[in-house]
């Protein structure tokens, strides 16, 4: 039997059945990154003895009665989060050496729940940007075409999903770091609301793991179901017991809807600041037109849309005060003469970027209350609508470019060139808020590239979206095995209806 692309909760029912034991689980998943990744470079710190160890505990667990949601199960968890007695370094050479004492917040929750560690997944320099390569443990290929990227800054925990590498995975998001390689990668993510799940011990190499309230950025689950999803996000969810002396526990309200026709979205795929390539477009509008089939209610326009074009100013201008706020006293004096030298009417993502790195606390303060009508003006969407839908980026997986010059970049739409870090604005829509935001496979581009969406929900309704991902896979499919890594034919389960292929900078992406 292949076991290593069943998902989680194919893999505890088989567990609960007796059909298999944890410890035969993780030789397989074991056994398999021995093999393929090689290739890949996804997993770029395994942990398989205490891995082996785990599982025997778990079978021996099961053994004595025990319960526990992900009991027996292979994971896997991104290099930037503190696992005891392995190195964090957040690919940084300086820190190449550096073993905290105690496990993130996350990785103790996994361990309760009686997940197996494999070891951890590849990032990229300091987490700042939308691949996932550093000198330590080199580049990691996306599954689908190793010439290309799986994204970043959770790449490495995409791609050994669709690899086959462990059945869940955690990651990070502030840019997109979860969504946007869960897109390149055909896998689920779930950028979770600002706040609903601690973070502490996901904290750069040396920083002291204290239990924090980030601004933008989320920790979160990764997966090959929707259903995976909300198993693990079950998992993740609930307040730091340092900060509020209890044992996590938080019951978000249930999903809206139970049916797909009761749900009413909003369907977007043009944005003010950068067009929506091809393949992209088509795969929202699969998405909307699934929904329509679906007998939901959508729509592609509405007065209540909060103004996309100053939504991304606002998100650039946060994001990048918060990414420039520990720069080199030189290098902020320098980026202040640049931001001085704007014209008062340039209006540009660039201009947007280098002004929030110089942003005083009281410009912050003013952008934070512009953040807050925002905040209100979804608050009133919501109140019509479920969800919304939009892209995540504007093209599939791009081929890997290394120019250490993120500004210097350029991503191709379409055919036409397009700053680099301007690709952010989709992921940014949720982020600037706080918003959940699921993202989704939505089928693969006429190059043969997954394509995804994100469904964005209301704030601490995150069930919501989830619940739609759900059904969206349930009518349009969802996680394809990439042909390089597919298991036999008839060796492992895929989800009915699945659409056929024929059909230096400075940023932070968490």
């Amino acid at each position: 039997m292949e076991w290593n692309f069943q998902n989680a909760e194919e893999l505890a029912a088989a567990l609960r059945a007796g059909d298999v034991t944890s410890v035969e689980l993780t030789d397989a998943a074991i056994a398999r990154i021995e093999r393929d990744d090689k290739q890949i470079n996804a997993v770029c710190v395994p942990d398989f003895d205490r891995a082996r160890e785990a599982a025997r505990g778990a079978d021996e667990a099961r053994a004595r009665g025990e319960v526990r949601p992900l009991l027996g199960i292979p994971v896997t968890v991104k290099e930037s989060y503190d696992v005891a007695g392995l190195p964090t370094t957040w690919g940084m050479p300086v820190h190449r050496d550096f073993v905290p004492a105690e496990d993130a917040v996350q990785v103790s929750r996994l361990r309760a729940a009686g997940a197996v560690v494999l070891g951890k997944t590849n990032v990229p320099l300091g987490l700042q940007d939308l691949q996932s390569y550093n000198e330590i443990h080199g580049t990691t290929n996306n599954p689908w075409d190793q010439t290309r990227t799986p994204g970043g800054s959770s790449g490495g925990s995409a791609a050994a999903l669709a690899a086959g590498f462990g059945a869940l995975s955690i990651g990070s998001d502030i840019g997109g770091s979860l969504r946007t390689p869960a897109h390149f990668c055909g896998v689920y993510a779930h950028k979770p609301t600002l706040g609903l799940v601690a973070n502490r011990g996901m904290v750069p190499p040396t920083a002291p793991a204290l239990p924090v309230d980030l601004d933008l950025a989320v920790v979160g689950p990764m997966a090959r179901t929707a259903r995976d999803l909300t198993l693990l996000l079950d998992v993740m969810a609930g307040p730091d017991p340092l900060t509020l002396g209890v044992a996590h526990d938080l019951r978000l309200p249930p999903a809206r809807h139970r049916r797909l026709s009761d749900f009413r979205v909003l369907v977007l795929d043009e944005h003010p600041f950068l067009p929506t390539g091809s393949a992209v477009r088509a795969g929202v509008n699969r998405v909307a037109e699934a929904l329509a089939d679906g007998g939901a209610r959508v729509e592609r326009h509405t007065a209540l849309l909060p103004d996309l074009a100053e939504a991304a100013t606002l998100y650039t201008q946060l994001l990048f005060s918060g990414t420039a706020a520990r720069l080199p006293a030189e290098a902020y004096e320098e980026m202040r003469t640049r931001a001085a030298g704007l014209g008062a009417d340039d209006r540009s993502l660039g201009a947007a970027r280098l002004r929030g790195m110089v942003f005083s606390h009281r410009d912050w303060i003013g952008a934070n209350d512009r953040r807050e009508l925002h905040r209100h003006g979804w608050r009133q969407l919501f109140a019509e609508f479920d969800a919304v839908v939009c892209p995540i980026t504007p093209t599939p997986a791009f081929p890997h470019d290394h120019n250490p010059d993120l500004l210097e970049r350029r991503i191709d739409i379409d055919g036409v060139a397009h700053p680099y870090l301007d690709q952010l604005v989709w992921a940014g829509l949720a982020t600037m808020p706080g918003l959940p935001a699921t993202a989704v496979p939505a089928g693969l581009s006429p190059d043969g590239l997954p394509v995804g969406v994100q469904l964005i929900g209301p704030m601490f309704e995150d069930r919501t979206p989830l619940r739609l991902a759900e059904l969206l896979e349930q009518r349009i499919g969802g996680f394809q095995a990439p042909r390089q890594v597919a298991p036999p034919p008839g060796s492992a389960r895929r989800v009915p209806g699945s659409v056929s292929r024929a059909g230096r900078g400075h940023l932070s992406a968490g």
